[in-house]
């Protein structure tokens, strides 16, 4: 019976790494870079070289592992196959088959880069003790991941958790990054918000602290928030009226106990959820309208964690 298991986090830039023991508890973390180059074929023989000189540092062979969990950042279904990792440079492949041959047979599990921090929020971090979660990340754009039952939602080609192109607008003439208009990530994401706020200060000659910078940033309206600026604080109402309609629509399907909000937009803390939950409760089915907010915990972690759970499960 294998001690330990190993979590993979892959990133455009880096690889983060964990070595946990069954409980959950990291005994080590570390980065190694990742190299796209090639259409990103050194990518998992340097995940396995470097899981192996851990292991030989650590004076483990294969009978001390129980597995090896990997996100990544694209639609991983149930079997481990990945559709495409733009990115990366990736096609269409078994992640799970070929890391776990380059790894001598050590089992592996593979899934979706936001999936797998989902199911590290649900596992030690603001979803901790819930087993029905939705966990939803506000950065450059708006990922997401469901789990249910303690499970990942992955769905049928790995799409499941794409909570960012839920569509909320009708009249948005500008285009997501998905080729589709008026996504969820165009007003609930870091981009979306300085957009919003862009256009409010355009619209409008009233003062507002936001007028000092000249490139406005998701940072610069919560900081203007929690100054009382009224401008800001309109920007808030509008962002806080579109995620909380998203979210409401993501209920009525999947009737999570809680929602775990992370990614860099979440640092402006609490008072991110205060403008949520009042939108989210007038949007949402009455059986979901209890539904917990939380911000989550793991921060970066979130997805060496999630993967090694993912091995534990």
């Amino acid at each position: 019976m294998g001690k330990y298991v190993f979590g993979v986090d892959l990133g455009g830039t880096t690889v983060k790494l964990g070595l946990f023991d069954t409980e959950g508890n990291v005994k080590e973390k570390w980065e190694i870079p990742t190299r796209k180059e090639n259409n990103g074929s050194n990518i998992l023989p340097d995940i396995a070289a470097s899981i192996k000189k851990k292991m030989s540092d650590q004076g483990m062979d294969k009978n001390d592992v129980v597995g090896v969990g990997i996100g990544v950042p694209g639609p991983v279904d149930a079997k481990g196959v990945i559709y495409k990792a733009a990115n990366l440079g990736w096609g269409e492949f078994s992640v799970k088959e070929e890391l776990a041959v380059l790894l001598g047979g050590i089992p592996v599990e593979a899934g979706n880069d936001a999936n797998v921090a989902a199911l590290g929020e649900m596992w030690k971090g603001g979803g901790e003790g819930y087993s029905n979660l939705v966990a939803v990340t506000l950065g450059t754009g708006v990922g997401g991941g469901i789990i249910i039952n303690g499970r990942i939602l992955a769905g049928a080609t790995g799409a499941g958790g794409e909570i960012g192109h839920i569509h909320i607008e009708d009249n948005e003439t500008d285009t997501c990054g998905c080729g589709n208009c008026g996504c969820l990530e165009q007003y609930a994401s870091a981009t979306g918000i300085a957009k919003l706020a862009r256009k409010k200060l355009a619209e409008s000659d009233e003062p507002s602290s936001m007028r000092r910078f000249k490139d406005v940033s998701a940072k610069t309206v919560w900081d203007a928030v929690k100054d009382g600026d009224k401008l800001a604080i309109e920007v808030a109402k509008q962002f806080g009226e579109y995620l909380g309609k998203g979210l409401a629509a993501i209920a009525c399907v999947v009737n999570p106990e809680i929602f775990v909000i992370g990614g860099g937009v979440s640092k402006a803390g609490d008072i991110l959820l205060d403008y949520i939950r009042e939108p989210y409760k007038k949007y949402v089915f009455h059986a979901s309208r209890d539904t917990k907010f939380t911000l989550a915990s793991l921060g970066n972690d979130a997805g060496i964690y999630g993967s090694a759970r993912m091995v534990l499960d």
